[in-house]
C-alpha cells in the first residue's frame, strides 16, 4: 500500500512540526489549512482526542491549498516552527481559534500575542526550509491523492475530511491493535 512506503515521509521529516507526545505509540498526521473551515471545526476533536489518550504522536503537515493566505499563513506557522519550535503548537491554536482573513500583518500580530518575536518570524519566513517543507507536504499529498483539507492518516488508514472524536478513539485504538 501506498501509506507503508511513504510512511517515513509521512511521519518522520524533520522540517514537520509534532506535537502531542512526541514518543507516543500511535501517529496521527494531519494535512490541515488554517483558513479550512472544517480543518477549524475538527481541530477542538482532534486534540480532544491526543490530549485524553496521552500516547499519541500528532504530525502537522501544512497543507496551504485554499490560497495565498493559505501560504503565508503555513510560511508563518513554519517560521514559528524554525525560530521558537516549543510555541508552535501555541501558534497553531492561535490560527485554528482566529476568525476573518490571515494577512501577513494579522499572523505576526498573532504570534506578538503569544510572546513571540514577530520580526524574527518575518525573516525566518523566507528560510529556504519553510518553501522546502510546504512543497515535499504537496508532493506527498499528490502521492496520496488527498486532494482537500483536512486529512489525517491514522496507523494504516488516510481519512479524507472531518471526523468526530468518537472516530478518532476508534481510529487510534486500531491502529494501536494493528
Amino acid at each position: 500500500m501506498r501509506l507503508a512506503q511513504l510512511s517515513n515521509q509521512i511521519e518522520q521529516s524533520k522540517d514537520t512540526p509534532v506535537g502531542g507526545n512526541p514518543a507516543g505509540d500511535v501517529t496521527v498526521v494531519e494535512f490541515f489549512d488554517y483558513r479550512c473551515g472544517y480543518c477549524k471545526r475538527v481541530f477542538p476533536a482532534l486534540l480532544a482526542a491526543v490530549k485524553s489518550d496521552g500516547k499519541v504522536r500528532l504530525v502537522y503537515k501544512e497543507f496551504p491549498i485554499l490560497g495565498p493566505e493559505s501560504v503565508v499563513a503555513s510560511r508563518a506557522a513554519l517560521a514559528v516552527f524554525h525560530t521558537k519550535p516549543e510555541k508552535y503548537e501555541a501558534y497553531h491554536e492561535a490560527l485554528m481559534a482566529s476568525k476573518g482573513g490571515l494577512s501577513e500583518a494579522r499572523l505576526l500580530q498573532i504570534a506578538k500575542e503569544i510572546g513571540l518575536d514577530p520580526a524574527a518570524v518575518k525573516k525566518a519566513m523566507a528560510d529556504p526550509r519553510v518553501d522546502g517543507e510546504i512543497h515535499r507536504n504537496m508532493a506527498l499529498a499528490e502521492q496520496l491523492n488527498i486532494r482537500g483539507t483536512p486529512a489525517f492518516v491514522i496507523g494504516k488508514e488516510l481519512v479524507p475530511g472531518a471526523i468526530e472524536l468518537d472516530a478518532f478513539k476508534k481510529l487510534i485504538k486500531a491502529a494501536r491493535a494493528g
